[in-house]
C-alpha cells in the first residue's frame, strides 16, 4: 500500500510526498449503539487501514485524489467556510475534519492529499473513522503538530460525522482508531473517554466474515435509534441511559423506545462482564455474553437481518461453547465477529465458506485478524 500510495501521490500532484499517516478499521467485540448512550463498548483496531500520503500547501487550497474510488479528485478551500459537497459525498470525512482542525485553532495552510485503503466497503468496519483519522493527523502534522491529542482528533472525527455526513455516530469508531493499542481490545467509556486495554489471550483469534450485504447508516434508521434512546433517557429522568444499572418499568412508555433501552441497559452489562472474560481467558462465558449481545440487537434493537442471524448461528454451531459470535457495528448488514480458539480458525473457516453465500452468490470474505495499532505517522 505504501508504495502504490506513492505512485499516486506522484501521478497525481508531481511530486513526493511530505508524509504518511495511517488510522486503522475497527471491529467491535461487544457493546453496540452504547456509546450515543455515554456507555461501554469494547473494541479493538484491525490490520486493514486507510493511509494518507500529504504535502503542505500555502494557497489555502486542498486538493484531495482517491486510490480507492478510480483516482476521484476533489478540491476545496480553507479560506472560506467549508461545506460538504454532494457531488463529492466521500470527500466529506476530510472536508469535515480540516474544518474541526481549524476551529480547534490549528493553522492550516493548505494541503495535497492522496488517500488509499485496504477495508472492505460496507462491511461495518469503519472506513469512515479511520480516513477521519488519517486525514486529521496528516493535516495536524502538516501545521507542525505531528502529536495532535489523539482524544481530540477522535473528537473532530466525530464532528465530521454529525455535520458533514449527517450521522449523528457515537464517540466509539473514531476514539479506538485513534488510541487503539497492538494486541489489546479497548474497553471504553464513552462518558469519560476513558480507555482501558484488555489484551487477548495469545491463542484467541478474532475472526471477521463479511456478508456481503452492505450497510448504510444516513438512512434514517441509526438517528432513528438515537433518538428512541434519547426519548428512553428522558422518559426516565437520566441524563443518559448509561444511569440506568437497571432497567425500569415502562411507566408509560413507547413500547419500541422501552425495547431500545432494554438492549442498552442489557448491553452495558455484558460489555463490562465481556472485558472480565476476555481477560481471564473465559471463552465459554464470552460465548453466552455475545449470543445475548446479538439476540438483544435482533429482537430489542431490530437492526440485524436474517440473512445476518443465519450467518451468527452458523458461526456458532461451528464453534461451539469454546467462542462465540455475533453481528458487529450499526447493522443493517455489514460483518459479524466471532472469536474463537486459534487452532478453530481453518475448521470454522471452512465451515463459513461451505454454509454462507453472500446476496450476489458467491463466498464471503472472512478475515482472521490481531489487534492493531492505532493512528500514527508513517
Amino acid at each position: 500500500m505504501i508504495d502504490a500510495l506513492h505512485q499516486l501521490f506522484r501521478e497525481r500532484f508531481g511530486a513526493a510526498p511530505a508524509l504518511l499517516a495511517r488510522a486503522p478499521g475497527r471491529v467491535n467485540l461487544i457493546g453496540e449503539h452504547t456509546d450515543y448512550n455515554d456507555g461501554f463498548v469494547l473494541p479493538c483496531a484491525i490490520s486493514r487501514q486507510t493511509m494518507v500520503a500529504a504535502r503542505r500547501r500555502d494557497d489555502r487550497q486542498v486538493r484531495i485524489v482517491a486510490g480507492d474510488l478510480g483516482g476521484a479528485t476533489t478540491t476545496f478551500s480553507l479560506a472560506g467556510p467549508i461545506t460538504p459537497d454532494s457531488a463529492a459525498p466521500w470527500s466529506n470525512y476530510v472536508r469535515g475534519v480540516a474544518d474541526g482542525l481549524l476551529e480547534a485553532g490549528l493553522e492550516l495552510s493548505g494541503a495535497d492529499l492522496a488517500i488509499i485503503g485496504d477495508m472492505p466497503q460496507g462491511a461495518g468496519l469503519s472506513s469512515s473513522a479511520a480516513l477521519e483519522n488519517a486525514a486529521g493527523l496528516a493535516l495536524a502534522a502538516l501545521a507542525g503538530q505531528p502529536d495532535f491529542d489523539r482524544s481530540r482528533l477522535a473528537l473532530i472525527g466525530q464532528r465530521a460525522e454529525h455535520r458533514f455526513a449527517g450521522c449523528q455516530c457515537g464517540i466509539m469508531d473514531q476514539l479506538v482508531s485513534a488510541r487503539a493499542i497492538a494486541g489489546a481490545a479497548l474497553l471504553i467509556d464513552c462518558r469519560s473517554l476513558d480507555c482501558t486495554p484488555v489484551t487477548l489471550p495469545a491463542d484467541l483469534a478474532v475472526m471477521i466474515v463479511h456478508s456481503g450485504i452492505e450497510r448504510g447508516l444516513v438512512d434514517g434508521e441509526y438517528n432513528l435509534r438515537r433518538q428512541q434512546c434519547e426519548a428512553a433517557a428522558q422518559h426516565f429522568g437520566v441524563a443518559a441511559l448509561r444511569d440506568l444499572a437497571e432497567l425500569p418499568a415502562a411507566g408509560g412508555l413507547d413500547p419500541v423506545a422501552y425495547a431500545r433501552a432494554r438492549h442498552v441497559v442489557g448491553e452495558n452489562t455484558r460489555t463490562l462482564a465481556a472485558a472480565q472474560a476476555l481477560a481471564a481467558g473465559d471463552l465459554a462465558r464470552l460465548g453466552v455474553l455475545m449470543a445475548e449481545s446479538h439476540a438483544a440487537m435482533r429482537d430489542d434493537f431490530e437492526i440485524t437481518l436474517p440473512a445476518i442471524d443465519g450467518l451468527v448461528a452458523l458461526l456458532q454451531d461451528a464453534i461451539g461453547s469454546a467462542g462465540g459470535a455475533r453481528m458487529t457495528g450499526g447493522g443493517f448488514g455489514g460483518a459479524v465477529v466471532a472469536l474463537l480458539p486459534a487452532e478453530q480458525v481453518e475448521r470454522v473457516r471452512a465451515a463459513v465458506l461451505a454454509g454462507y453465500r453472500t446476496p450476489a452468490g458467491g463466498p464471503p470474505l472472512v478475515m482472521v485478524e490481531t489487534p492493531a495499532a492505532g493512528a500514527s505517522l508513517i
